[in-house]
């Protein structure tokens, strides 16, 4: 070989799917805004014509689902750019650094809900008047509306391999889960006339904790991507399938992944005949890199160590 070999350029496949996961998953986003924030008006109304406080909790967990997607938004625009001389890993941490603070938030609005409404209960008369019995249609109609969403938007997820569309999928699964507290709370009240708003108060008080559960989730899950915690096992045995399927690679050793948001990075050790020339191994590892991001569009870069390979020496 009497030049240096040119780098193998990723096929137009590859670029084109990263650029349709974004795509979807920001249709999904945006869907996603606007059937809870038509849930958002139609709670706040029941919470005008009932002045139940487990709908006005409901509404508040709502739109801190509106806030996240929104920030998950801006978070995947911001995260799929390119690698610059100052971030030479691109800039897919915009995401997990974004969605820390906002597990965070939702821990600290959390509790102070639920310091408000435990403050308020001490203040309750039995001469309050009771809940209305039809309260409980609006939360529970949110319920159907969150859980049907929940499944179309993981299904896709699962299909797309998506880890911020599966993170939104779950978002609609919170927002059931509240939903269906705020209507058994409501539902509960006009059963016990003379008890109506402590029930009220407690279904508010469930959504507050159920909140700064998620939240902490939300900021540990974050965070983990943060402090480059180990990803789970099918990540690394889709990198060691693809990596084998390449002619000339006889063996694999140590793998490496760092997820950046919706990016991964992967270092992995090939093992290679130890007759083989330089370019030819060069070649080799230039085909695994190519291989392992066809497999898994979401990865960005791959470093690939070549290493002799003996059969008694494993």
């Amino acid at each position: 070989m009497k030049q240096f070999p040119n780098p193998i350029s990723l096929p137009e496949s590859i670029l084109r799917a990263r650029n349709d996961r974004k795509i979807r998953i920001l249709r999904s986003s945006w869907r996603g805004v606007g059937i809870r924030m038509a849930i958002i008006f139609g709670e706040l109304l029941g919470v005008w014509w009932f002045s139940s406080h487990a709908l006005f909790m409901d509404a508040v967990a709502s739109f801190m689902d509106v806030l996240s997607t929104l920030l998950l938004i801006g978070c995947i625009k911001l995260a799929e750019k390119p690698p610059d001389r100052n971030h030479p890993f691109g800039h897919g941490r915009f995401e997990p650094l974004f969605g820390l603070q906002l597990g965070l938030f939702l821990v600290f609005v959390g509790a102070g809900m639920f310091i408000q409404q435990s403050f308020d209960m001490t203040t309750l008369s039995n001469l309050n008047p009771p809940m209305d019995s039809r309260a409980w249609i609006i939360p529970a109609l949110a319920v159907l509306l969150l859980e049907g969403c929940y499944h179309v938007v993981n299904r896709t997820a699962k299909e797309e391999n998506s880890p911020a569309l599966a993170v939104d999928a779950v978002h609609y699964r919170v927002d059931a889960l509240t939903s269906l507290f705020a209507a058994v709370a409501l539902l509960c009240a006009p059963l016990f006339p003379e008890w109506s708003l402590v029930i009220d108060r407690m279904g508010a008080l469930l959504i507050a904790a159920f909140m700064i559960g998620v939240g902490v989730i939300a900021a540990k899950n974050n965070a983990n991507q943060l402090m480059d915690r180990v990803p789970e096992d099918s990540f690394f045995q889709r990198v060691r399938s693809a990596a084998k399927r390449v002619e000339g690679v006889l063996g694999t050793e140590k793998i490496r992944i760092q997820m950046y948001g919706p990016d991964a990075h992967v270092d992995i050790d090939v093992e290679v005949n130890p007759q083989l020339t330089v370019d030819v191994a060069h070649l080799i590892s230039q085909k695994v890199r190519l291989e392992i991001q066809r497999e898994w569009p979401a990865v960005r870069d791959v470093i690939v160590h070549l290493e002799p390979f003996y059969p008694n020496d494993h």
